[in-house]
């Protein structure tokens, strides 16, 4: 069996993530690309997941300053 998604189907999953998803591009200094990688796959994330993760820590960080 072949495991290539069907042009529908990949059509299907780009407006699924374009209605639930925004991006964001993110550029960062040349070498630290591959710092983020090797953090995130030491902790079993995506590079994707390990940014979401330490957003929303900094996020919560800030918000309970200024409570």
């Amino acid at each position: 069996m072949d495991n290539k998604n069907s042009s529908a189907k990949i059509a299907a999953n780009n407006r699924y993530t374009q209605k639930t998803y925004d991006r964001i591009n993110l550029a960062v200094p040349k070498g630290q690309k591959q710092i983020i990688e090797t953090h995130a796959a030491a902790l079993g994330l995506s590079v994707n997941g390990y940014i979401k993760e330490a957003i929303n820590e900094k996020i919560e960080r800030e918000a309970l300053k200024h409570e």
